[in-house]
């Protein structure tokens, strides 16, 4: 191998922010086992509604897989907000649909959510506190430091946000005429299907931008460096005032 094709300190930091961002985000929208949690309920509900036209048996089977998710991941001790998320939602379809008669109704909870999701990722950007960096800014341990401190993360959290709104408006455009033309099984495959891919797409989106993001400012690492700079002053103080005390005390013994 030669110098040239050594790689350089420069691209082990970029590489070394490219593996924190992808696992961060990763972390942050619960990868793959979030993709399958968010995506098996209303696919269990369309698949069965298919087959039976039963709106009962199709709206109980959605909230039963998503509750045994939850257990699943309590009894694994796991996080659980993604499942618990998936049951709030399943739930309020369920609740939509028994209350008004319509199968199409399961949806909407969904729908709704993912237009006011597309705004506040559009009004945020718009403000200049993005909601992807309100959201991942924890995750980085950086918290809110991009505000301020770190403009260049601040850039690539507002581009992320721009994309997140959009991709997301875009479903929504898609679906909402949908859910007045379509009949329930074609809404309900069509939207099953539009699960992952707009999500895959927003999530990339992000990686892109963020790996070229100056890195984040870890102010936790920070607040624990400023404390432990003042335990050493306090100690070093008493330290100081102990061995002032020593002196005086001599002092008068010798006099």
């Amino acid at each position: 191998m030669t110098s040239l094709d050594k790689p350089t300190a420069e691209d082990t930091s970029a590489n070394d922010a490219k593996a924190v961002t992808e696992a961060a985000l990763f972390e942050a929208f619960g990868g793959v086992r979030g993709m399958v949690e968010t995506v098996l309920p209303g696919l269990l509900f369309v698949s069965i509604y298919t087959i039976n036209k039963d709106l009962h048996m199709s709206a109980i089977a959605a909230l039963a897989v998503s509750l045994v998710m939850v257990v699943v991941r309590l009894a694994m001790k796991d996080t659980v907000k993604h499942a618990f998320s998936g049951v709030f939602g399943v739930g309020f379809g369920v609740v939509f649909a028994m209350m008004t008669g319509n199968a199409k109704d399961f949806y909407l909870p969904g729908m709704l959510y993912t237009l006011g999701l597309a705004l506040a990722y559009i009004i945020t950007a718009m403000a200049g506190v993005p909601l992807i960096g309100l959201m991942l800014g924890p995750v980085f341990r950086e918290n809110l430091s991009w505000r301020t401190r770190n403009p260049g993360r601040k850039k690539a959290y507002t581009k992320a946000s721009w994309a997140w709104g959009l991709i997301l408006l875009g479903k929504s455009a898609i679906l909402f005429p949908l859910y007045w033309w379509a009949d329930t099984t074609q809404l309900g495959w069509v939207l099953v299907a539009l699960k992952i891919p707009p999500f895959l797409l927003a999530v990339y989106l992000t990686w892109v931008f963020l790996a070229k993001a100056p890195p984040p400012i870890d102010v936790f690492a920070e607040m624990e460096a400023e404390e432990r700079a003042e335990e050493e002053r306090k100690a070093a103080r008493e330290a100081e005032t102990a061995e002032n005390g020593g002196a005086t005390t001599g002092r008068h013994r010798r006099s």
